[in-house]
Order: structure tokens, then C-alpha cells, then sequence
């Protein structure tokens, strides 16, 4: 289907192009959100007659977007999640999870402006991007971590699975040096000399 773009859409191009879409993502997409018009000759009509009202418009929406996105550029939020000693989450850190996270903070954002290539399953500090207009994107971090405690230790730039990892290594070299100091399996005063 061909379509009048609206607006900037990443990978299809910018407004006022005309391009050629699958029929469903014009349908359930483009259209519906007012991204784009079909291309025809009335609509092109309409679209030219209105092309600086939708630039006007557009750039607003981009101006806010902006200053949206200076306050939220960088930012750091904690997530609190189960995990294994390992690090691997129980379940995994959604577009959802941090949409709700940035709102609870203050932040005005919707789940579809997070921008996840892979669904997060590890502890640690994450850059998440989210896209706040088609041409304004901003970073920010997660801290997912399993306590409060673990959280200031990583943002401090502690890797919290390598050094548990030491710390059970130390303890069992300590419980290795203790039994060989104490003499291994021996008890005193249990043996009779005959």
C-alpha cells in the first residue's frame, strides 16, 4: 500500500514522503496512530494544502520531546529482582517494567517508547534507549540488582557476581587451611594408645 508519511518513521523515511508499506502495517500502524494518509490523489491534495500546518505541528511535538528528553537523558533507576547466584534473573526486565519505573519517578513516558532489542536477564547496570519522538532518543540506566545493598555496590562499579564468587572462594580456601591446621578427621583425646 502506498502511503503520505506524516511524520518521521525510522526505517520507512520522513514526512511527506511517499513509500510503499505491507498493507497490515499501514492498516494497524501508520493509519490508525496518524503517521501516514493513503496515497492518492485527494489525500495528496489535502496533504499539500496542510503540509506546513503538520511540519508546525510536528516540529512542536519534537520541541517537547526535547525538553522531555534533557531532564530524562542519563538518568539511573534501580529495579529490585530475584535472581540466581549466578545472576540470571527469575523472569526477565520488559519495556513495561521500565516505563512503570521511570513514571513512578516522575517521568512521562509509554511502555512503546522503551526500546529493547533483547529482553534484560541479568543483574547488573543496562542502557536502555527510549525513543520519546521519531527524532529525539535518550539513555537510561538500570540498575537491576537483589537488594538495596547490591544496587549502591554496583553503582559504585562493583561487579556483585564475580566478587560473591571471591568471597566464597576466600571462605573455602579459609575451611581448607582450618581442617588442615586441625589435622583432618582427627579428634584429640579420642585414641588409646594399647
Amino acid at each position: 500500500m502506498k502511503v503520505i508519511l506524516l511524520e518521521r518513521v525510522e526505517g520507512r523515511g520522513a514526512l511527506g514522503d511517499v513509500v510503499v508499506v505491507k498493507d497490515g502495517y499501514a492498516r494497524n500502524y501508520l493509519l490508525p496512530l496518524h503517521k501516514a494518509l493513503r496515497a492518492n490523489a485527494g489525500n495528496m491534495k489535502v496533504f499539500e494544502a496542510q503540509r506546513a500546518e503538520i511540519e508546525a505541528r510536528n516540529q512542536r511535538a519534537k520541541d517537547q520531546a526535547g525538553k522531555s528528553g534533557e531532564k530524562l537523558d542519563g538518568t539511573r533507576y534501580m529495579l529490585i529482582r530475584q535472581a540466581g547466584e549466578s545472576g540470571q534473573l527469575y523472569g526477565s526486565v520488559s519495556g513495561r517494567d521500565v516505563a512503570d519505573i521511570i513514571n513512578a519517578a516522575g517521568g512521562k513516558i509509554e511502555r512503546s517508547m522503551v526500546v529493547l532489542d533483547k529482553p534484560i536477564k541479568t543483574l547488573g547496570l543496562h542502557d536502555v534507549k527510549v525513543r520519546l519522538h521519531a527524532e529525539v532518543a535518550v539513555s537510561v540506566v538500570l540498575n537491576i540488582a537483589r537488594s538495596e545493598d547490591e544496587a549502591e555496590r554496583q553503582a559504585r562499579g562493583e561487579n556483585i557476581i564475580e566478587s560473591q564468587f571471591e568471597e566464597d572462594r576466600l571462605a573455602a580456601e579459609e575451611a581448607a587451611q582450618d581442617m588442615l591446621a586441625g589435622g583432618a578427621g582427627s579428634h584429640e583425646g579420642d585414641y588409646v594408645e594399647s
